[in-house]
């Protein structure tokens, strides 16, 4: 069975991002506690990134964060498309 992994209220999760948050099942289960606005945050600070090894560190930045109980980016203006 597939999972499920939720998106933002206006950015769908791509598929990079979706693949990474299902390897962790941690990761997971945080990510669907969180709320949707905060999930847009997440999604629109990673494909903010314009070069693939700037997405690979936001992963495992996003990883630390959401361990440490963050729930968004930080440092981040945040998402300009809501």
């Amino acid at each position: 069975m597939v999972k499920k992994v939720s998106s933002g209220i206006v950015h769908e999760i791509p598929k990079d991002l979706k693949n990474f948050i299902l390897t962790f099942p941690e990761i997971y289960q945080i990510w669907e506690s969180i709320t949707p606005l905060a999930r847009n945050e997440w999604i629109c600070w990673f494909i903010s990134a314009k070069k693939e090894e700037t997405k690979i560190k936001r992963l495992e930045w996003m990883k630390s964060y959401l361990l440490k109980g963050k729930h968004r980016p930080c440092c981040w203006p945040g998402c300009k498309h809501r």
